[in-house]
């Protein structure tokens, strides 16, 4: 377990140092953000006055109403659609660059466009996975959550690999899951531990960063409202820069894991023995 894990922390160092490579691919993460505020924004405008607000706004409980399962599904739709779209031009990217190229934001919306059908089908399924879920969650507080937390964590792990099957094999939605499993199998010990380990990262990068805000709200309170939103200001800023790096890392990672398993080749910004070590079979 203890090696595992510190395979899984080096891997998290070597894709970091792929993306101070290209820093541009954090642009994907970014993007991704923006578009899907202006989703909830293009949905709950029109709905503000209408009693179907909550539907979008994460309310533990959904009415039963046709409109408002509609409503809920098409938004889960579009979300998904946004998100996927913008994870694939990145994993593109990525796979340019592990692949000894040069990528370009634009190599990456390329590749996605030339994948809406995938990215369209995808997002239609998980979607519908999504809104079970959430069917789920609202039938039982407690039970509910517990059981759509579990069953949300399964669908994770399962589709771990299906969007670079989408952006380099372009299977449909059903052979890429099948497609992710079968990677999964092979690699299941470093994809999850290295998973782990960029949340762990994360997680104690972010501690500063809440005491600076923590500190922030203290110095207001004491009636510095100047420095103390400067402090706020700052760890907003800085939150939202180590998600982007989080997730632009974790795409890069999962190109590397994908491309040994699928193409038997080890990207040379990765140590060979270290890579090979995330597969049980080869």
């Amino acid at each position: 377990m203890f090696t595992r894990i510190a395979n899984g922390w080096e891997l998290t160092k070597q894709s970091y140092r792929v993306l101070m490579l290209d820093k541009e691919l954090l642009l994907f993460p970014l993007m991704s953000g923006f578009s899907c505020l202006l989703v909830l924004g293009s949905f709950a405008a029109p709905l503000w006055n209408s009693k179907y607000i909550n539907v979008i706004m994460n309310d533990q409980q959904v009415p039963h109403d046709p409109i408002a399962y509609a409503i809920l599904f098409a938004f889960y739709f579009v979300n998904y659609f946004v998100i996927i779209f913008f994870n694939s031009g990145l994993m593109a990217c990525a796979i340019i660059r592990l692949k000894g190229g040069n990528p370009t934001v634009g190599d990456g919306f390329r590749a996605a466009m030339n994948r809406l059908p995938q990215i369209a089908g995808w997002a239609l399924v998980s979607a519908t996975v999504g809104f079970i879920l959430k069917m789920i969650e609202s039938r039982s507080e407690k039970m509910g959550q517990f059981v759509a937390g579990l069953l949300g964590m399964a669908w994770s792990i399962t589709t771990y690999f299906v969007i670079p099957v989408l952006v380099v094999e372009k299977k449909n939605p059903f052979e890429a899951m099948k497609r992710s499993v079968g990677i999964l199998r092979e690699t299941w010990g470093e994809s999850l531990v290295a998973n782990f380990g960029i949340g762990m990262i994360v997680f104690l990068v972010m501690i500063p960063v809440i005491l600076l805000i923590v500190s922030g709200g203290f110095v207001i309170a004491s009636g510095n409202v100047v420095m103390g939103s400067i402090f706020m200001v700052i760890g907003l800023i800085l939150i939202l820069l180590i998600s982007l790096v989080s997730s632009a890392i974790h795409s890069i990672l999962i190109a590397a894991l994908y491309m040994f398993a699928a193409e038997d080749e080890v990207p040379q910004q990765f140590d060979q023995s270290l890579i090979a070590h995330a597969f049980a079979h080869k």
